[in-house]
């Protein structure tokens, strides 16, 4: 992250491509970009295409749960489709993992802009509170969350907040606490610009690449953490498709039916994986300028 921080110093208010306009220069970028846009593509196709109710139960098909003609990937235990199941799971993940790390963003770079750039007690303070959060290991900070406000998409996002906010803030303050300094910023007081007008427009735009690339492994994280949420039981309610919950149902027959967990775990994977991919993309795309 030193790296990253350095970069955006040096490369500030200079004029260069966009980030993502060169994103197909990166051939990591693109894999990752495949897998995720896959996933995007199957979720957002999710209401138009011939798939069975994901919540309707095919007892006949309990018996044989393996592949069918009726059933492409087979049934779960309580004998419902599991490519409906695992195509709509995904358009759940893809709606509330994006929503919550966005929502993260936004108090993360509040938080950060607001100590970077004022430092003193204001600095001191934001600083202490997340140290205090950022001592709590990460799934146990989910766990405590979720079990005391109840599993729900809208509390794994104020759960997310929760504990990704501190870390994106400390990014943001280094990146603020490094660019304040550059001659465009000096340029923008002797414009006598607003404390906000500098934060907005002239600092936080030059921090976009880091961030960038930050944000795609805090949608991996986030994936991580819903999956994991839903397998302890701390996920989407029941009866929504959830990937996690998908995986737990399967625990008691996964020596003589694997394909019940199989599957839902290797969409877990791919999408990780997607999102991992496309962070190493952009990082090497931002450290090569």
């Amino acid at each position: 992250m030193s790296g990253l921080l350095v970069s955006a110093a040096e490369s500030a208010g200079r004029p260069r491509p966009g980030l993502l306009r060169r994103l197909p220069r990166s051939g990591v970028a693109m894999v990752g970009l495949a897998l995720v846009l896959f996933w995007v593509v199957l979720a957002l196709l999710a209401p138009v295409l011939p798939l069975a109710d994901p919540n309707a139960q095919d007892y006949l098909a309990m018996a044989h749960p393996g592949s069918s003609a009726k059933h492409w990937l087979g049934v779960d235990p309580l004998g419902r489709d599991m490519l409906s199941r695992l195509i709509w799971g995904g358009r759940t993940v893809l709606a509330v993992a994006p929503t919550a790390v966005l929502a993260a963003y936004a108090a993360g770079i509040a938080m950060g802009l607001l100590a970077g750039y004022y430092r003193g007690w204001v600095d001191v303070a934001i600083s202490r509170i997340s140290d205090v959060i950022l001592s709590f290991p990460v799934v146990v900070l989910y766990v405590i969350l979720i079990a005391n406000i109840g599993p729900s998409a809208l509390n794994i996002v104020v759960a997310v907040v929760l504990a990704s906010a501190p870390g994106i803030a400390r990014i943001v303050r280094g990146l603020t606490l490094s660019l304040i300094h550059q001659e465009f910023v000096a340029a923008a007081y002797l414009r006598r610009e607003t404390d906000l007008f500098v934060m907005l427009i002239e600092v936080l735009p030059n921090c976009r690449a880091p961030l960038i690339t930050d944000f795609c492994l805090r949608l991996g994280y986030t994936t991580i953490t819903i999956g994991t949420l839903g397998f302890l039981g701390l996920g989407l309610p029941p009866p929504a498709p959830d990937w996690g919950g998908m995986v737990k149902q399967a625990t008691s027959m996964i020596t003589v039916f694997p394909h019940m967990a199989l599957y839902p775990a290797i969409a877990i994977v791919t999408l990780i994986l997607g999102f991992n991919l496309l962070a190493d993309g952009l990082t090497e795309l931002s450290q090569a300028d």
